[in-house]
């Protein structure tokens, strides 16, 4: 895939009973925040922004924490928008809206 700034969504659903699920999407928040890929935490989804790889790595390592951690079941839902021609921004999508 190509070196250009794509943009994804990561929401974390964990299906969870031994503790708030609340609990499990702050420490998968946490995982993006230590990664150093640009990013943004909303009500419903966390928003990166970043080369294809990098960001990829960060849902890769997000989905591999709750698993090592023991979290029982967990929906990771991703949107990913990519243009092939060159980068693609949250600034460039939004700033008509600020």
């Amino acid at each position: 895939m190509h070196s250009f700034t794509v943009n994804a969504s990561i929401q974390i659903v964990p299906v969870v009973t031994d503790r708030h699920p609340y609990e499990w999407v702050d420490e998968a928040i946490d995982v993006i925040r230590r990664s150093g890929v640009k990013y943004e935490v909303g009500p419903f989804a966390t928003v990166l922004e970043g080369e294809y790889a990098s960001v990829m790595k960060v849902v890769d390592q997000v989905n591999e924490y709750l698993f090592e951690k023991g979290c029982a079941e967990w929906i990771s839902q991703l949107q990913l928008q990519v243009r092939s021609g060159g980068d693609i921004t949250g600034e460039e999508k939004t700033a008509k809206h600020r």
